[in-house]
């Protein structure tokens, strides 16, 4: 097909995903160094992770247990017998100068996984997850890679565990790929197999191509239909999040269809995501299969995988705790959404609810908590050592000792901006509640120094009673309820 004869109409973009996804286990997938960060380069290596002459492989039990966990996640098939092939090529910070891989028995085949966009469920079919080392890492110094003075490498992360996920082409836009990444992610993280925080944890290598459609049918256009097109394949590297994916892939989606529309062929090659630049850069020709030369590595035998399969349950997922949330709580969907967006959030949501409502203790986290972390670019993990403080505010709240709005205005904003604790901020800002005796002194007050608005209240007009209750909230210093302090005014506006 040549970009000649393509017409500017009936185009349709066509992405698959190679998703790498770094394994948490304390050792590298093949020796006994450490997978921990390290503040020198090239420390935690062994002959083993280095390629040296005459070191052998032994597998990690830990990385295998992880592997059997997502494909057990994702509902995939998991062979009795899996094995490790070398894949070969030369790159800087592959010293061996092949790669310890899985090729014609990966550990988990045929899988899937679902995600929602915009509010519609989709499917994708994940073709293989499989094992393998990671490489080292290149830094590129005085610039990009295009750019750089010169590159140094530091082999620390060679032999870092991953887990390669490889999907069909489903995907038909980037805001798709955002969504399932952020879904993959999730189902990581409850997993316990995945860290999000941890640098170069999650790396994205994108397939897209723009197809001609014109011919077929709507109905008829799926993933077979679309491979069966066989256009020329871009593959887009440097992608190392679920925002970075959705921008390198709309930008390159944009540059083939102009080359397209233009009449220029789009070349099958790899390109690398420019994030400062917020391009993609074409790095070399894209190699093919065959180009890696395949084949069985010799120093490991086929890992039998059986009892694993057996042996091993998974915790509750996402999409069941959202669930069982709305159940068991009587959530609405948004509230359990927001909950259950990090296995972290749901633990902690439960301990919050075992000890209050379930309503009180859902707005406070899925509203009042996450939305001031959100609005300081915070996450969860940020707060985790101070769980114990977070229920203390929501005590205070439950036990009517401060009102809703000075809880969330004053004592959690000074607990994050501050680092105080909510006993703290109520003190020094004097937040306890007024008693019974000072609120009705104040509504009489108001009442006889505001006739004005007395009345406007017995004409009809509706702001007047908010009036009256702003001028008793201020003669309280805030420290009322305003629920109540309007039921007051009313009584005796009324008696």
């Amino acid at each position: 097909m040549t970009a000649q004869a393509v017409a500017s109409e009936g185009l349709a973009t066509v992405i698959g995903l190679e998703v790498h996804v770094q394994l948490e286990t304390d050792t590298k997938i093949f020796c006994g160094c450490s997978t921990a960060a390290a503040e020198e380069p090239n420390t935690n290596t062994c002959p083993v992770c280095l390629g040296l002459p005459g070191a052998l492989p032994v597998i990690n039990e830990g990385a295998v247990e992880a592997a059997v966990e997502v494909g057990k996640a994702i509902d995939a098939t998991i062979p009795e017998e899996t094995a490790f092939h070398r894949k070969n090529y030369y790159y800087p910070d592959l010293p061996k100068n092949f790669q310890i891989t899985q090729y014609g028995a990966p550990i988990c085949q045929d899988g899937e996984l679902e995600f929602s966009v915009e509010g519609e469920r989709r499917s994708v079919d994940i073709r293989r997850a499989h094992l393998e080392e990671d490489p080292g890492s290149l830094q590129h110094k005085g610039g990009s890679i295009d750019t750089a003075d010169y590159t140094l490498v530091d082999y620390n992360r060679a032999g870092t565990p991953l887990m390669e996920i490889v999907t069909r082409p489903d995907f038909r836009s980037p805001g798709e790929v955002r969504a399932f990444l952020a879904k993959l992610t999730e189902v990581l993280e409850y997993l316990d197999v995945f860290d999000a925080t941890r640098d170069g944890s999650l790396r994205v290598d994108a397939n897209l191509s723009i197809v001609d459609m014109s011919d077929v049918d709507a109905d008829e256009i799926d993933g077979s239909v679309l491979e069966d097109a066989d256009p020329n394949r871009t593959e887009v590297k440097n992608i190392s999040s679920h925002k970075g994916a959705e921008k390198a892939l709309a930008y390159e989606e944009t540059r083939q269809k102009n080359a397209i529309q233009r009449g220029r062929a789009v070349e099958q090659e790899t390109r690398h995501w420019d994030e400062s630049k917020g391009v993609t850069l074409s790095m070399r020709s894209k190699e093919e299969e065959k180009d890696y030369r395949y084949f069985r590595e010799a120093d490991l035998p086929p890992l039998e995988v059986r009892d694993w399969k057996q042996k091993l349950e998974i915790p509750e997922l996402p999409d069941a705790r959202r669930e069982r949330f709305q159940s068991e709580y009587g959530l609405n969907a948004e509230a359990a959404d927001k909950l259950t967006s990090t296995k972290e959030v749901a633990d902690f949501f439960e301990d919050v609810a075992e000890q209050f409502d379930p309503d009180l203790a859902a707005t406070w986290v899925a509203d009042e908590l996450l939305g001031e972390l959100n609005y300081r670019d915070m996450q969860i993990a940020d707060v985790a050592d101070r769980f114990d403080e977070i229920e203390r505010l929501v005590e205070l709240v439950a036990t009517d000792e401060i009102t809703t709005k000075n809880a969330r205005e004053t004592v959690l904003r000074g607990m994050l901006d501050e680092g105080k604790s909510p006993d703290e901020v109520v003190d020094e800002e004097g937040l306890g509640k007024t008693s019974g005796g000072e609120v009705q002194a104040a509504v009489e007050a108001a009442i006889e120094e505001n006739p004005d608005a007395v009345e406007d209240y017995h004409s009809g007009e509706g702001g007047a009673i908010n009036f009256l209750v702003g001028q008793v909230m201020g003669k309280t210093g805030g420290s009322a309820d305003p629920g109540d302090v309007n039921q007051l005014l009313r009584e005796e506006l009324e008696g």
